[in-house]
């Protein structure tokens, strides 16, 4: 199997954060980032002219990271849906653990979730406001 065309570029980072307020304070204030979707209270998702996203993901009281990862996990954005499905046949039968089915969501991204060789968890995601703005 041949490997699918070639990602947009790693334009999507998820933290776990224990002070949401604090961390939206420096995206947002300090740093200029825009609030592109507040779904809940424990969730904001970030964007800079629409040119990348940041999810900020309030992390529960007294839980800890998995080691020392408090990373989420990172995105590489995608043109299409069907370039999703497309990377999710491809690495599957490359071997890579597959940690989620691909889907769509209720805002219109596709994705599924994979393992890289350590571990860090690595989403493959069309999301609109991004793959639309991409060259």
């Amino acid at each position: 199997m041949s490997r699918p065309a070639s990602t947009l570029g790693l334009r999507h980072v998820a933290l776990y954060v224990q002070d949401l307020e604090a961390s939206l304070h420096f995206y947002v204030d300090l740093l200029g980032m825009q609030i592109e979707w507040h779904p809940d209270a424990d969730n904001i998702y970030l964007t800079t002219a629409g040119q990348d996203n940041l999810a900020l993901h309030r992390r529960k009281e007294g839980a800890e990271p998995a080691g020392a990862q408090v990373l989420d996990h990172i995105g590489f954005i995608l043109r299409t849906p069907d370039q999703v499905d497309a990377w999710h046949d491809f690495l599957t039968a490359e071997g890579v653990t597959i940690k989620t089915p691909a889907k769509t969501h209720r805002d219109g991204a596709r994705s599924f979730y994979c393992a890289d060789p350590a571990g860090t968890v690595v989403q493959m995601i069309y999301h609109p406001p991004i793959a639309g703005n991409m060259g």
